[in-house]
C-alpha cells in the first residue's frame, strides 16, 4: 500500500487506510484531515505533487481546490454579519449601490449566499483572463438583470458567487476579500490557505490534474482544469474557485463553525453568528447542478440539521458538523469528474471519519 505520513490517532485508523487505498487506485497526491473540537485527530497526506510522481507531496503542499473556496468566502460574510457590519437580509445595493441596475434592487445579500440571487453566470461572452478583471467582472455583474425573481429560485453561482460577496466585502472593509480573509481569518488562526497566491509560494503548490475523461467546460467562462495551474490564476482573487490550501488549513478555518466560533483562543464569531450558516435559504432543484440542492449561509446543508459542507471541482471537500464539534476536509490533486456534484472519494473519508468518532 502506499505510504502515509502525519499523525493519526488510533481510532481513525480507518481514515489513514482509506488514503493509502485512494493513492493505490484514483489519487496522485492528497491530503486528509479531520478536527475535533478544534483539535486534529488526524493530519495525513502522500503520494506526489506531479503527474509524472517525481515530487513527493510533503506537509506544506497547497493546490487549488476550487469550490472548496466558497466555505472560506462565505466565512468571512458571516463574520462581517457577526460584528453588525453586514446585514444578510439587506439589499445588496445598500453596500453597492450600482447592483441596483436592470430590476436587483431587491437581492438581498442572503440570496447570494445561498445562489438564488439570479446571478449564476455572466450574460455577456467571458473569457478566463476577464476574471483578473476584478472591477470588470464586478461591474458587468451590476449592470445585467436577474434571470429569475431573486429568492424564488436557486441556480449555482459557480465563479458569480464569489465577485459578488467578494464586492459587498470590499465595500464594507475597503480591503479585497483575499486581503480580509487573509487578515482576519487565516493569519489569526495560522492556516496556510490563500485567496490569491503570491509568488513566494508557487514551489509548494501541486498542479491540479485534468480528469482521465475531462468533459467539456461549457460554463461563461469556460474553465479548463489547466487555467488553474497558470501564475495569472494564482494571483487572481476569484474568490469561489482559486483558493489555494490542504486539508489540514481547509479544516483548520473551518472548525471556527464548527467550534462556536472560538479557536485556538481566537474568536472569529459568537454561537448565534455560527448558526447563521445552516439556516436553510433553499430547498429544492437546482438546474446547474441538475439535482436536489438544500443551501444555508453560503453552505450546503447536509444530513443532519446542524451539519454543512462544500466542495470542489474534481474533488476536493470540507464537511462542518456543529453538533459534533467535527470537521473532515480532503484536498487533492487529481480531478475526477464523475458528475456535477463530484466523485466519492470525500464522502468515503466522511464516513470513515465518523466510524472513527462513534469509536
Amino acid at each position: 500500500m502506499a505510504d502515509v505520513h502525519g499523525m493519526c490517532e488510533d481510532r481513525f485508523g480507518e481514515v489513514r487506510d482509506l488514503l493509502a487505498a485512494s493513492l493505490d487506485k484514483d489519487d496522485v497526491g492528497a491530503s486528509v484531515a479531520v478536527h475535533v473540537d478544534g483539535e486534529p485527530v488526524v493530519d495525513i497526506w502522500g503520494g506526489y505533487a506531479d503527474a509524472a510522481r517525481t515530487v513527493p507531496w510533503e506537509r506544506d503542499t497547497i493546490t487549488n481546490v476550487w469550490s472548496t473556496t466558497k466555505t472560506m468566502t462565505a466565512l468571512c460574510a458571516l463574520i462581517l454579519a457577526d460584528r453588525g457590519e453586514l446585514d444578510l437580509d439587506a439589499p445588496v445595493a445598500a453596500y453597492w449601490p450600482e447592483f441596483a441596475a436592470a430590476g436587483k434592487e431587491h437581492v438581498r445579500i442572503r440570496h447570494v449566499l445561498s445562489h438564488t440571487a439570479g446571478l449564476p453566470t455572466w450574460d455577456e461572452p467571458m473569457a478566463v483572463e476577464d476574471l483578473y478583471d476584478w472591477h470588470g467582472a464586478t461591474s458587468r455583474l451590476a449592470a445585467q438583470a436577474p434571470r429569475w425573481e431573486p429568492g424564488t429560485e436557486a441556480g449555482y453561482h459557480a465563479i458569480t458567487q464569489g465577485f459578488l460577496v467578494g464586492e459587498v466585502v470590499r465595500r464594507v472593509t475597503g480591503r479585497s476579500l483575499g486581503a480580509f480573509f487573509a487578515e482576519e481569518v487565516a493569519g489569526p488562526l495560522g492556516a496556510d490557505f490563500h485567496i490569491g497566491l503570491t509568488a513566494e509560494h508557487d514551489h509548494r503548490v501541486a498542479p491540479n490534474i485534468p480528469p482521465p475523461s475531462p468533459s467539456d467546460s461549457s460554463g461563461n467562462p469556460p474553465v479548463e482544469p489547466a487555467d488553474a495551474n497558470t501564475a495569472a490564476w494564482r494571483r487572481a482573487e476569484i474568490p469561489a474557485a482559486n483558493g489555494h490550501g490542504n486539508a489540514r488549513s481547509v479544516g483548520l478555518v473551518q472548525s471556527v463553525l464548527a467550534c462556536g466560533g472560538t479557536l485556538r483562543g481566537v474568536r472569529l464569531l459568537s454561537e448565534a453568528g455560527c448558526e447563521r450558516a445552516v439556516e436553510e435559504q433553499y430547498q429544492g432543484f437546482d438546474p446547474v447542478l441538475g439535482a436536489r440542492m438544500r443551501y444555508g449561509m453560503g453552505y450546503g446543508l447536509v444530513g443532519g440539521a446542524r451539519t454543512c459542507s462544500w466542495g470542489g471541482r474534481g474533488g476536493s471537500m470540507v464537511l462542518i458538523d456543529l453538533d459534533a464539534r467535527m470537521t473532515v476536509a480532503y484536498v487533492m490533486n487529481q480531478m475526477l469528474e464523475q458528475g456535477r456534484l463530484g466523485d466519492d472519494r470525500g464522502l468515503g473519508f466522511v464516513l470513515a471519519a465518523y466510524e472513527g468518532l462513534a469509536a
